[in-house]
């Protein structure tokens, strides 16, 4: 998994890896290991990845409880946030298309299509539904490469620092055991309902995509740093055939 280069691999923050960062301390093990997991990257992993975000991130991390959504909006204030791209948005609605990720999930699938779109080296998260789920990976991928794209790597913070040269000690300890497909904690429960809530303000992928042209708008004149990493020379649409002429 891990990519050698002279230049820092990005690591894409989705929104459950921020929630979990800051979030009190949890006495459930799972969820413990995970905090852990997330202050470990975040400290101790910063000189080795560029973490970047974007304004789905920045949608998703203000909303909730107002202390936590500033804490979130605090501890991320600094990166740099990728640029809208309607190639992007094209490659959400494929993924959403494809049923590689639920139709009723667009969030998700911006997520992933916007990491992918600007060639992001992984994107980390501890939405198992979605996104780091074993069972969906592949077809994750899949879409992304027939619409031309080199697909990101999807992973938990935990499976990035283990793939790294140099291993923490703590790293190498015992996770503890759990059901991806049913573990769930009230980080997750709370970031799953702020995504809901947000999908449910559009009726259409289009009136999403606006949204968030404004929302950059809005931070490009609040001083926000936005980049955009898509090279269109490693961008390599299918070729249309006869049927589709």
């Amino acid at each position: 998994m891990l990519k050698y280069a002279t230049v820092k691999s990005r690591v894409y923050l989705e929104p459950t890896v921020i929630s979990h960062l800051v979030a009190r301390p949890s006495d459930d093990p799972i969820l413990a290991s995970w905090q852990s997991a997330s202050r470990q990257l975040w400290e101790n992993y910063a000189n080795r990845f560029e973490f970047v975000i974007s304004d789905i991130v920045r949608a998703e991390i203000q909303r909730g409880d107002p202390a936590p959504a500033q804490q979130r909006l605090e501890v991320v204030s600094q990166l740099t946030v990728l640029e809208v791209l309607p190639e992007a948005n094209v490659l959400a609605q494929k993924l959403i298309d494809a049923g590689a990720v639920p139709r009723n999930s667009e969030l998700d699938a911006q997520h992933i299509a916007i990491a992918t779109a600007h060639g992001v080296d992984y994107l980390v998260s501890w939405n198992h539904k979605h996104i780091v789920n074993e069972n969906k990976r592949e077809h994750i991928n899949q879409v992304c490469q027939t619409a031309g794209f080199q697909p990101t790597t999807l992973c938990t913070p935990i499976e990035l620092m283990e793939d790294t040269q140099m291993k923490e000690k703590e790293n190498s300890e015992k996770q503890p055991e759990f059901d991806p497909e049913t573990y769930t904690n009230p980080i997750l429960e709370e970031c799953y309902r702020i995504k809901a809530e947000i999908s449910a303000q559009f009726k259409n992928p289009g009136e999403l995509y606006a949204y968030l042209k404004a929302m950059q708008e809005e931070g490009k004149r609040n001083g926000v740093k936005y980049v955009s990493y898509f090279d269109p020379s490693k961008h390599k649409p299918p070729e249309k055939s006869n049927d589709d002429q």
